[in-house]
């Protein structure tokens, strides 16, 4: 028997004999899977709570009302008498934005007045507020231009004219990759792989650091005949086979709960390639920091950055170079792009730099090889 299979076989049957193991690579990954393509429910934000302030009391500022609540997006469901008091059931966090119906509303637009209807809303949750101030803005867009269409059909305008001069230009958007601008969609998927990426990390970090921690390490080594690459290699296998049976199952979960919009063999390829770079990162770092505490601690603020700099939360070209530079170094951040392309041809040279992960610990593997060789504690 060679001594990759006696690594090998070896490491199966400590894999047999720690549970805790077995929920690591399997049963953590699946449950994030599904915890990730539920948690968003419909994908879409529905029935924000706002407030409205009506100063107006009249049959326009009632008009106003009801064609706000007919948006989905929104749900009036308080009428503060003031500004202050608006601004408390923000800070409360009952509101996420409030609209002001000055007085003097009705009177402007019947005298061909401009009028200014003011809006206010929450952006400390950007998701939140952006979709608030988004309807907002759409909905108060075509009051602005009712009185405009009203007078025109009192002067024997066609609808056709009317619409050539309220909406000249008719803009068709066609959003590629996620047609149905569905926050599930966009969300799950990244925000599952960042996870995976953290747990394979970790997991890799442990099952190799546990040999010089529990003080098999020398037993280890002579197994694979003192070749640390074969005992890398012997040892890591396992494990490499459990992390892509899982992630292809996490793709299975995500694919029926209609997370995935692209081809599910184009996101196991990139799930291949992410299980692949983010071993040979975990056992970089391992070389460089051949302390288990240390290197956990130094996995977990790597694994961490990857729900920043992936660019799924906030594009990294708007960060400070350095970061959006400093983004390149992981994993996960070309994984994202080759997630959010239309095929791997377009894309090929994150595939590139993702096989080039897989290098990574060649540079450490002599001083990983002499920590585990040396006298054990």
């Amino acid at each position: 028997m060679s001594h990759f299979a006696k690594v090998f076989w070896r490491e199966v049957g400590r894999i047999v004999t720690h549970p805790a193991v077995w929920g690591a690579v399997l049963l953590i990954p699946l449950f994030c899977a599904l915890l990730t393509a539920t948690v968003f429910g419909s994908g879409e934000m529905e029935e924000l709570p706002i407030g409205v302030i009506d100063m107006d009391t009249s049959p326009t500022s009632r008009t106003i009302i009801r064609m706000l609540n007919t948006s989905p997006t929104l749900d009036i469901t308080t009428y503060p008498t003031s500004q202050q008091e608006a601004l408390e059931m923000i800070r409360r966090g009952e509101i996420y934005g409030y609209v002001v119906l000055p007085r003097g509303l009705t009177r402007a637009l019947i005298e061909g007045r401009s009028a200014t209807i003011p809006y206010y809303y929450h952006y400390a949750l950007m998701g939140v507020g952006g979709e608030v101030a988004t309807t907002l803005r759409t909905a108060l867009t075509m009051v602005s231009v009712e009185p405009i269409v009203e007078g025109a059909i009192a002067r024997g305008t066609t609808p056709r004219q009317i619409r050539s001069v309220v909406e000249p230009i008719e803009v068709e958007i066609h959003p590629l990759g996620n047609p149905t601008l569905n926050y599930n969609t966009y969300l799950s998927a990244p925000f599952f792989f960042i996870m995976f990426q953290i747990i394979i990390m970790l997991s890799t970090l442990y099952v190799v650091g546990c040999e010089r921690e529990e003080g098999s390490a020398r037993e280890w080594m002579a197994c694979a005949g003192g070749e640390v690459i074969v005992a890398l290699a012997g040892k890591l296998a396992p494990y490499s086979l459990c992390f892509l049976l899982t992630g292809i199952g996490a793709v299975a979960v995500l694919q029926l709960f209609g997370v995935l919009t692209l081809g599910v063999w184009h996101t196991i390829g990139a799930m291949v390639l992410l299980v692949g770079a983010s071993m040979a990162l975990a056992l970089f770092i391992y070389g460089l920091v051949p302390v288990m505490g240390v290197a956990m601690s130094l996995v977990s603020m790597v694994g961490s950055l990857g729900a920043t700099l992936s660019g799924v939360t906030f594009p990294t070209e708007a960060l400070y170079p350095l970061f959006d530079h400093l983004a390149r170094l992981l994993p996960v951040r070309h994984f994202t792009l080759l997630m959010q392309s239309e095929g791997f041809m377009y894309n090929w040279q994150h595939i590139v730099v993702l096989l080039l992960f897989l290098l990574l610990p060649l540079l450490t593997m002599e001083r990983l090889r002499r920590s585990l060789t040396k006298a054990e504690r």
